[in-house]
């Protein structure tokens, strides 16, 4: 049976996905890389964002128009939206977040047994959903209740997985080739506290670290209020890489409130400043919202003046997008949609330029990259993108391809067309 898989939204998604591909593999089937070949298509939903629900019936349409014969939704627009998700056109099956993981099981006739027998082996998909690096799920839901969010209901409580689970995860990943393992979950910095003797962080990054066969680690999205300090003593070991993507939202304290964000900026300017002290040269990104209702001229400056004084590498900014089952939905005073877009594009521009100013510290630096892309250019050169362990997007020509491979590189300007570096492979 040929299987399609596509995704929208964030790194949890993408690891579901790619677990799931894990298991048909090992059960004899085949991953192919568009809807047009396939017997079955399974779209991993969002809906973080109105664009994100949009994208995710966009995908699920053009599943069924590429002649897939089975369309099946899931994740979290499907689990909030399940009978819309089912009268979409030609959409045969609906399984909510909490039955992403039976997909195996009720199309197979399968057991849950069945399924931990198996000797998973990760592979990249095929296609533009394919990544080098292996997204491992350590944790579900979340325990936060921030007023424009509907994750928390789409996904329940914060649950962990043990760390033997993770550790087979992260086998799994090794045994396919995998150079970068990056842990990925709802509320990461929540793992180990639902445990009936709670652990941390740091004792699941400690567990990680004591496994030998790849060359990097790294955290996706963590709150601020979740960064214990103490976790900071790992990154010693060099395989933990220089980034931490670091919510903010926004940088007015009057908007955290509303936005029911247990921080305030100055705490959060005092995390950064200890995790820069602690690991030199990490690179700090963050997301923020424009347009939340209430934002006034005068907050909205304040959060531009904090994102400058912070001085992010990068950052990802989301237009306020009304949510229905939100306490946000109910507040008074909504900015005009044109003025969250001026302020959207007035932070993209200004992440734009903390970006550059950051990147700019690495040139004439050597620095190893992960090859995540090979383009065959001509005979005898290949055009190489892939990432340093700090986040910094790198091209470069080579003669041969590197494809997951970590080779070292020194950086050489600034790329003229894209938020990146050009750099040259040194000779070994």
């Amino acid at each position: 049976m040929n299987i399609f898989f596509d995704v929208i939204g964030c790194r949890l998604n993408q690891s579901e996905i790619e677990n799931l591909a894990n298991i048909f593999r090992a059960l004899g089937h085949q991953v192919v890389g568009e809807a047009e070949n396939a017997d079955v298509a399974i779209i991993n939903t969002c809906t973080v964002t109105t664009k994100a629900a949009a994208d995710s019936r966009k995908k699920l349409r053009r599943a069924v128009r590429l002649g897939a014969k089975r369309v099946i939704a899931t994740g979290c627009w499907a689990t909030l939206e399940p009978e819309m998700a089912m009268g979409l056109q030609g959409v045969t099956d609906v399984f909510s977040n909490d039955e992403k993981e039976l997909i195996p099981v009720q199309m197979l006739g399968l057991t849950d047994e069945d399924i931990s027998k198996l000797n998973l082996v990760r592979e990249p998909l095929p296609g533009d959903r394919g990544r080098t690096r292996a997204f491992i799920k350590v944790q579900e839901g979340c325990d936060n209740h921030c007023t424009y969010c509907l994750t928390r209901i789409a996904r329940g409580r914060s649950r962990s997985k043990t760390i033997g689970e993770i550790r087979t995860d992260i086998a799994a990943a090794m045994e396919g080739g995998a150079q970068e393992i990056v842990l990925t979950g709802v509320q990461l910095g929540a793992w180990g506290r639902d445990f009936e003797v709670p652990m941390t962080m740091k004792d699941m990054l400690a567990a990680i670290l004591s496994l030998d066969g790849y060359q990097r680690l790294r955290l996706s999205s963590i709150e601020p209020w979740d960064f214990n300090i103490e976790m900071l003593d790992l990154w010693g070991d060099q395989r933990l890489c220089r980034q931490l993507h670091i919510p903010l939202q926004s940088g007015d304290d009057q908007t955290l409130r509303q936005m029911s964000r247990p921080v305030t900026t100055s705490e959060y300017a005092h995390l950064v400043s200890e995790i820069r002290i602690r690991i030199p040269e990490v690179a700090i990104t963050t997301d923020v919202i424009t347009g939340f209702p209430g934002e006034t001229e005068e907050s909205f400056l304040a959060t531009k003046t904090f994102i400058e004084s912070i001085g992010f590498s990068g950052g990802h900014v989301f237009t306020y997008s009304p949510r229905p089952g939100t306490a946000a939905v109910r507040m008074k005073d909504p900015v005009p949609g044109n003025i969250s877009k001026q302020r959207n594009a007035m932070l993209r521009e200004l992440f734009s330029r903390l970006g550059k100013a950051y990147r700019s510290r690495f040139i004439d630096k050597i620095l190893p990259v992960l090859w995540e892309a090979n383009q065959f250019q001509s005979e005898n050169k290949y055009l190489l993108s892939g990432l340093t362990d700090n986040y910094l997007r790198v091209v470069a020509i080579a003669e041969t391809p590197h494809w997951n491979e970590i080779t070292d590189v020194r950086m050489t300007s600034h790329h003229s067309g894209r938020e990146a570096l050009l750099g040259e492979i040194m000779p070994h």
